[in-house]
């Protein structure tokens, strides 16, 4: 079968074995670039990319891909906090094995989470950039009463942008660097900073991102990390105890009391159209991965996610 696997300083379209087993069998309807298969890339790895994933099963049923994988046995498993099972690394999507940027791919069945009415498969492998963008929203305690900053435009800051105005934020701020960035932010309802906020989620992943969630949160208020940082990034340490701000990181996504957050994204997705319209930007046929990569790496292209269909049906 066709796989993208990582090729230093890009990708290759390759032919690869098929699924030994039919157990969790899904054949892969759309895979989208993360920012993180970049990185990926740039660290060298060469494994099969793709994390954020949807497909149909063997009977035909959609279903998004959670692609975050625990013991299944420990303290936080048990409680559905398999985001911190000490075994996750062990199943990194596309870092320690292969991720599912092919034409088929099998993964436990637990982590097949069934599509609501509304939400077409080819859009469904938005529900996990958007259930990690929704965990920190939520993690942040964002609500009604609650003025939110975003720090980055892209696809998690967008949907951050939208995860918070879902759960009632009266006014939500951002920060973006590139102007189809902030034009994406103001259709989902997003203004410019101003700053004094009770909940900042900082999306950059830099030095420079998290500095600004600083200096945009209240003092008392809290800070959410969702981006993914080099070694040797500096924290701006005083400015953050000069407020005394919250700072807490936000790990993927699980089961919370009462609920599941890619339950929750789906939903979202499923309930706004012009979510999924504004974040997609591109779509490209498995072969043509090198170009789609090139692309999502260019932000001259005003790429926001762009979307690989294997088996587009």
């Amino acid at each position: 079968m066709k796989a993208v696997r990582s090729d230093p300083p890009g990708v290759a379209v390759v032919d690869i074995p098929g699924p030994e087993t039919d157990e969790g069998l899904i054949t892969v309807r759309s895979a989208s670039i993360c920012a993180s298969d970049l990185l990926y890339i740039g660290w060298g790895l060469r494994n099969v990319l793709g994390h954020e994933l949807a497909g149909t099963t063997a009977d035909g049923a959609p279903v998004a891909v959670e692609a975050i994988f625990g013991c299944g046995t420990c303290e936080w498993c048990r409680a559905g906090r398999f985001n911190l099972c000490t075994t996750m690394g062990d199943r990194a999507l596309g870092v320690t094995i292969d991720g599912g940027m092919s034409e088929y791919y099998t993964v436990p069945t637990a982590s097949h989470v069934p599509l609501p009415a509304g939400l077409d498969v080819r859009d469904a492998c938005l529900v996990e950039p958007t259930s990690v963008a929704g965990h920190g929203v939520r993690v942040g305690g964002v609500g009604p009463d609650t003025a939110v900053g975003v720090v980055g435009g892209g696809a998690i800051g967008l949907l951050a942008v939208a995860s918070a105005r879902a759960r009632g934020a009266p006014e939500v701020g951002l920060e973006a660097r590139h102007a189809h960035q902030i034009e994406a932010g103001e259709r989902l309802g997003a203004s410019r900073p101003t700053g004094g906020y009770d909940v900042v989620i900082e999306a950059g992943g830099s030095e420079s991102s998290v500095a600004r969630a600083i200096d945009l949160v209240r003092p008392e208020g809290t800070v959410v990390i969702l981006g993914v940082f080099q070694p040797g990034t500096v924290f701006p340490y005083t400015e953050a105890l000069t407020k005394e701000a919250r700072v807490v990181s936000a790990m993927g996504y699980c089961y919370y009391d009462g609920g599941r957050d890619f339950d929750d994204a789906a939903a979202l997705l499923a309930g706004s159209p012009d979510l999924v319209d504004t974040v997609i930007t591109h779509r490209f046929p498995l072969e043509d991965a090198v170009e789609a990569f090139r692309v999502a790496a260019d932000k001259r292209s005003r790429a926001i996610r762009v979307v690989l269909e294997p088996s587009p049906g």
